[in-house]
């Protein structure tokens, strides 16, 4: 793209070295990515990129979208780059400052929403408290407000500005005033007269020594503080396991994204912790184990 100065660029023309390009430098989707950020560059669909693909760009659209494609170089997610990502039915604002959502954690929303529907239909049943800790962007609890209505929603990160991504997201998709947004480390904003019945969680799981062996876009760019669960990756699901006794409800439930090959040690981490009952480990659609449900016993 770099060569002749007179060349007049299409769409078409561009995109097409674009993905080109992207092959030779191993990024993934390289046709795929390249409309993306063309759509993002132009501000328009990716049906009015077909419509329009005859449509030459002018100096400053050129130099706009070869600033992207280096950011997709250099490894950058295009979540980052466009500053957006698809998750369940909605589509939520995202920064470096939280991770991207990915179709796993979907299965944590699943999960959720079958509890929060058997819970529903027992007669008299009052609405619910729910809280997400570690919103990130809030894909989740959102996703959750957006789909049961009428309960009581809460998000907690310990990074100022995910919660302030988690509330922008939760304002454009029309989940305020039913969602509550505060900072803090897992339980700390909460009095000890809180108490939900549902508590789910994406926690860091990866353990530090495997941080560096993950794709670029990850270890470069995702935050390390919402990845890094510690030398084993148990490190945060232990202690949401411990403090969430304090915090849910006789009979409510913990809701956990975990690493696939984490289920057998997180069991008999919970069968040290007799105020639990339950184990269940949800596998993902790939057949992975990915979430771990336990329920607080209804008596001591």
């Amino acid at each position: 793209m770099s060569g002749d100065h007179q060349r007049v660029w299409t769409l078409l023309d561009t995109v097409a070295w674009t993905a080109s390009y992207f092959k030779d430098k191993d990024v993934d989707s390289p046709r795929l990515t390249a409309e993306i950020l063309m759509c993002h560059c132009l501000g328009m669909d990716r049906v009015s990129l077909y419509m329009e693909f005859d449509r030459p760009l002018n100096p400053e659209e050129l130099a706009r979208y070869k600033f992207l494609i280096q950011r997709r170089v250099q490894r950058e997610p295009v979540a980052y780059i466009i500053g957006k990502k698809g998750f369940w039915d909605i589509e939520v604002a995202v920064s470096s400052h939280v991770l991207i959502p990915r179709p796993d954690t979907e299965t944590l929303v699943e999960t959720a929403l079958s509890e929060l529907t058997q819970r529903q239909q027992s007669p008299g049943e009052v609405p619910l408290n729910v809280l997400e800790l570690g919103a990130g962007s809030g894909a989740v609890i959102i996703s959750l407000a957006r789909a049961m209505p009428g309960h009581h929603y809460f998000a907690v990160d310990v990074s100022l500005a995910a919660a302030e991504i988690t509330l922008k997201n939760a304002r454009s998709l029309e989940c305020v005033p039913g969602l509550s947004v505060v900072t803090g480390s897992w339980f700390t904003p909460f009095g000890p007269q809180a108490a939900f019945d549902l508590i789910v969680s994406n926690p860091p799981y990866i353990p530090t020594r495997d941080i560096e062996t993950l794709a670029p876009e990850i270890q470069k760019y995702e935050p390390r503080l919402a990845l890094d669960g510690g030398i084993d990756g148990l490190d945060c699901i232990t202690e949401i396991l411990s403090q969430a006794v304090a915090f849910l409800n006789p009979g409510g439930v913990l809701l956990m994204e975990t690493g696939f090959d984490q289920r057998d040690a997180i069991e008999a981490l919970v069968k040290t912790m007799p105020v639990y009952e339950g184990f269940q480990s949800i596998q993902d659609e790939a057949g992975h184990h990915r979430v771990v449900r336990v329920k607080k016993k209804t008596c001591a």
